[in-house]
């Protein structure tokens, strides 16, 4: 029997590709998102849940620099209202499916971060993230929270369309080669959530495109696929100063989600590839 689903940031990134995704596996989707929906509202968020079986949350304040001068902001979305979500769902009896973030990592482990270790954000933003999931555990609703990082689709801005945008302009570009993850497609990624809907697996899961690359290595493979003559020079982050420190290891250790899926997981570079091949920009 299908499920009626309610999509909390529905028009984003992820949500763009996730409403179909779910549309196409015999779901009702419902998508809100701001204006006229504002997760930290409970009256929002009770009507999010009217005739919902499960909620998809994917609403957070992502201006992680932003987040550094506006952290009661970040907070309230990102922790406060999660924990709301939560209550409400435990009375109702909904399924949550929360999506995180590698910065909940300080990115000073020498390999691939699992479920289990311990986290220690070391920005604003990081800390907001990880108090909402700890304020969804603590609901003890039914719930799973999904952990994503380097995200890129064809809605809204990212590293992918900005590299993008300034290597057609043919100035040198410089990246920073000290910062190590996954870019993810956001195709990838709502895949994924559909089969954790699909087996209401409940719970903490890491998720990225297989393999590791440095920003600045993912850059020169943009470049490469597009046949743009940019040249791409490596930096360290300090070259670039920002508000809010980044974690130089983002790499994910992704075995338990591989375990529950039905294929492997695609490397960075094939989806990536097609992306580029398929999306605009």
């Amino acid at each position: 029997m299908a499920d009626c689903i309610t999509i909390l940031g529905g028009r984003g990134m992820l949500g763009s590709d996730l409403a179909p995704a779910l549309v196409q596996t015999g779901h009702s989707v419902r998508i809100l998102d701001l204006p006229e929906f504002d997760l930290t509202r409970n009256d929002h968020l009770a009507h999010a849940l009217d005739g919902a079986q499960i909620i998809v949350n994917c609403a957070a304040f992502t201006n992680v620099d932003q987040a550094e001068k506006r952290f009661d902001t970040a907070l309230a979305v990102n922790s406060r209202a999660v924990g709301a979500l939560g209550a409400a769902a435990k009375e109702r009896g909904a399924f949550v499916v929360h999506i995180s973030t590698d910065f909940v990592f300080d990115g000073r482990q020498t390999r691939p971060y699992v479920e289990t270790d311990p986290p220690n954000p070391i920005n604003a933003y990081g800390r907001s993230k990880l108090e909402g999931e700890r304020a969804l555990q603590h609901s003890a609703c039914a719930h799973v929270i999904l952990r994503v990082q380097w995200s890129y689709g064809s809605h809204g801005a990212n590293f992918i369309s900005k590299i993008q945008e300034r290597a057609r302009t043919g100035a040198e570009l410089k990246v920073v080669a000290d910062q190590v993850g996954a870019p993810t497609w956001t195709l990838d990624m709502a895949r994924v959530i559909a089969v954790l809907i699909r087996d209401r697996r409940e719970g903490l899961y890491h998720f990225a495109n297989s393999g590791y690359a440095s920003r600045c290595e993912v850059a020169r493979f943009i470049a490469a696929q597009l046949t743009l003559p940019t040249k791409i020079t490596p930096c360290t982050s300090e070259a670039f100063p920002t508000p809010a420190l980044r974690p130089k290891n983002s790499r994910f250790d992704t075995a338990k989600i591989q375990s529950i899926l039905d294929a492997p997981i695609r490397s960075w570079q094939e989806a990536l590839a097609e992306f580029l091949r398929t999306g605009p920009g």
